[in-house]
């Protein structure tokens, strides 16, 4: 495999969780009379970039179809982090009715009808149809395509340059980095800012998130990486903040190089300092997470072998990406997890990939009075354990499997 960024070939494994199909790839009753295909959930770092990177087995069009079941705006927590987003960027950068703002992969909207309430003009670009057209049923212009050089030239000659790109949770998503970010310096106002979201390298290795690695993935960032890729396009982070999303991601504030009106905010490099002294650029570094990973698949699987022997009953609660990871690579099936539950009514009556385990709605917990609701999307496990406080009626408890094994009554 070589490189995406540098094209170096590299021969270092990080982690391999075996064969998995994809994470988003739900299934209808007839689909599970059907083959399903596995693809191979190895991951991979650059000995010459340390770009931590999984090959591209399945092309993004089949992952990001009219068939994508992934809509945003079903987590209140998440829903309220970009609600804080926009109230901050309309306020540090002085947006308003004359500035454009052009999200990547906006999925149905949710972020983007946040600024147009304020009356801020706004774009979404979103590959996937069916979200897109709840994006479109809600006032939100959006192209439905993917992102790189061709169509920002295209948004060029349509007078369409941002004052401020987002992407949140999408630069991770790219197969080709140097069409993307190119894209990205082709789009942007030369006064403009860029802001991307993404899950960050280094709690994923201190904190053994395997689950956050799926075939929509096809890379796991570094600052110090993302820093040296928007560089090779002419592009400049003057600032980063560490925000708790997914575990722990980064944002970044990119402009372009020869733009002098932002400083570069300290941040940046403190974040250097800090990821060099954690060793990120040693290959040294990414050695011993395959056993860390092993030792969590052993705790749940010892877990549920114990609660099936003493006749318990144990649920899941959501249906995410992370989850279909951790599921897969565990080998867990529905003679150990019954079903799962999930806010989302476009997943609700399906399927999970590989594991074929139901899925219903969150009505299904208070008639089932489960004896422990395993919590998949740990990241929200505070918003999920609120919102289901009512099952220690009859003595429910919740399990956490990442980083570790924990059971919280």
């Amino acid at each position: 495999m070589k490189c995406r960024f540098c094209n170096h070939c590299i021969e270092t494994i990080f982690v391999d969780l075996a064969n998995s199909p994809p994470s988003n790839s739900y299934l209808t009753l007839e689909q599970l009379s059907l083959p399903e295909i596995y693809y191979p959930l190895k991951v991979m770092v650059c000995e010459n970039c340390f770009l931590v990177q999984i090959d591209k087995y399945k092309k993004p069009t089949e992952i990001f179809n009219n068939n994508y079941a992934y809509f945003s705006s079903y987590s209140t927590s998440w829903l309220e982090h970009c609600m804080n987003y926009v109230e901050f960027m309309i306020e540090e950068f002085n947006l308003n009715l004359e500035s454009k703002v052009i999200e990547i992969g906006s999925n149905d909207g949710y972020l983007l009808k946040y600024f147009k309430d304020k009356n801020i003009p706004v774009l979404g670009i979103e590959p996937s149809s069916n979200t897109a057209e709840v994006a479109v049923s809600r006032g939100i212009e959006t192209i439905v395509d993917f992102f790189g050089v061709q169509l920002a030239e295209k948004l060029i000659n349509a007078g369409k340059k941002a004052n401020l790109i987002i992407g949140n949770n999408v630069l991770a998503h790219v197969p080709d980095i140097h069409d993307f970010v190119g894209g990205l310096k082709i789009l942007l106002e030369e006064d403009g800012i860029i802001t991307m979201e993404f899950p960050h390298l280094h709690p994923l290795v201190l904190n053994n998130y395997f689950d956050t690695i799926y075939h929509e993935h096809f890379s796991y960032l570094s600052f110090t990486i993302a820093k040296k890729i928007f560089e090779s396009k002419g592009l400049e982070i003057f600032n980063i903040q560490e925000i708790p999303t997914h575990g722990g991601s980064l944002r970044i504030y990119a402009k372009h190089i020869n733009d002098n009106k932002k400083p570069i905010n300290a941040n940046v490099g403190l974040q250097l300092i800090k990821e060099q002294d954690a060793g990120i650029s040693k290959i040294e570094y990414y050695s011993g997470f395959q056993v860390k990973t092993s030792i969590v698949k052993n705790e749940i699987i010892e877990f549920l072998i114990q609660q099936k022997r003493a006749d318990k009953k144990v649920i899941a609660y959501g249906a995410a990406a992370k989850g279909n990871t951790f599921l897969n690579y565990c080998g867990i099936k529905s003679d150990l997890v019954k079903f799962v539950v999930d806010a989302s009514p476009h997943k609700q009556g399906k399927y999970l990939p590989g594991s074929h385990i139901p899925i219903f709605s969150i009505e299904k917990i208070f008639l089932e009075k489960p004896d422990y609701v395993l919590i998949l999307p740990w990241n929200i496990q505070n918003e999920i354990i609120q919102q289901l406080s009512h099952i220690s009626s009859w003595g429910g408890k919740f399990v956490v499997a990442i980083p570790n094994l924990k059971i919280i009554a």
